[in-house]
């Protein structure tokens, strides 16, 4: 199999590629560098340090003819995408359409897109499904949405062959603590500088964490499962950032008293996703729980 994975020097993504490398595949990654490392790429991957909105990207494209495109590339920093919305758009809606006429004239056979639970929005469920409405209330959420019609669409007009995966919230190692950094990367720098952990609002939101290991799993499934399907990548369980500075408190073996600040705007309170879909369609399941993935993640951090 012969495979472009965009955003392969940044956190999921360099996951990705080091897997569909051990797997034998032939593997590109398209990415700016922007918020990736040169140092993430894995042996056996070929780098192409170009941006998914360029001219130079369609032209890789046509030149490599992959399978599979795995599209991981994105503007991920919701305050940014307050902050710019312009920029926001112009890399995760503007970006994105660029990639997909490039499967086009690639003749791609399929394309993994990496969405969002922020395409949901503050919805009022306690388990979100793939059929739940989609209200963001971020314009990054917005942005990852987007791209979805735009795939339904290609779909219907082109036969492009696609499956979306809605990612929980992602967290691993390599993560970092700015740009795409979630909070999990963020109050494991801290405690390795030294800093207190800043909890924004009470503390009491909620997130559904899902292992990086476990999504790159997910995407490999999607390679030959889930044709033209939305699909929630997710461990269905929900976790308080409080809960989450008490099981890191465990982990870094002291006390943690965070520093409570007003919440942003942009933020969910309450966010938990429903994976039976992706139990069902993809035959994946989680294998991480969220403390294994936090130790984990731990001791990377610590080593590096």
């Amino acid at each position: 199999m012969r495979a472009i994975v965009t955003g392969g020097a940044g956190f999921i993504g360099s996951h990705l590629a080091e897997a569909l490398v051990a797997e034998g595949a032939d593997v590109h990654i398209v990415d700016n560098l922007r918020t990736g490392f040169t140092e993430h790429v894995p042996p056996g991957a070929t780098l192409h340090q170009l941006d998914i909105r360029s001219a130079e990207a369609v032209q890789l494209f046509r030149s490599v003819k992959p399978d599979v495109v795995f599209h991981q590339a994105a503007q991920v920093d919701v305050q940014r995408s307050v902050a710019d919305p312009g920029y926001d758009a112009s890399v995760n809606i503007a970006g994105t359409a660029n990639i997909l006429q490039a499967c086009l004239q690639a003749s791609v056979k399929k394309l993994i897109y990496a969405s969002s639970c922020a395409v949901y929005g503050e919805l009022e469920t306690g388990l979100i499904k793939e059929g739940d409405p989609t209200e963001p209330i971020s314009f990054y959420g917005i942005s990852k949405l987007t791209p979805e019609a735009y795939l339904r669409v290609f779909g219907l007009l082109y036969g492009l062959d696609y499956t979306v995966l809605r990612y929980a919230n992602v967290y691993g190692p390599r993560q970092t603590p700015k740009g795409e950094g979630g909070v999990v990367a963020i109050f494991i720098d801290r405690l390795k500088q030294g800093l207190p952990l800043v909890v924004y609002g009470d503390g009491e939101q909620t997130r559904d964490f899902v292992y990086v290991g476990d999504v790159v799993r997910a995407n490999l499934a999607a390679a030959s499962r889930g044709s033209g399907r939305t699909v929630q990548v997710a461990t269905a369980s929900a976790t308080t950032v409080n809960e989450l500075v008490q099981w890191l408190a465990n982990i870094h073996g002291a006390p943690i008293q965070p520093e409570y600040r007003p919440e942003r705007p942009g933020d969910i309170r309450h966010s938990c996703l429903d994976n039976r879909l992706a139990k069902e369609i993809l035959g994946w399941t989680p294998r991480y729980d969220v403390y294994r993935g936090l130790k984990e993640t731990y001791d990377y951090t610590m080593r590096s």
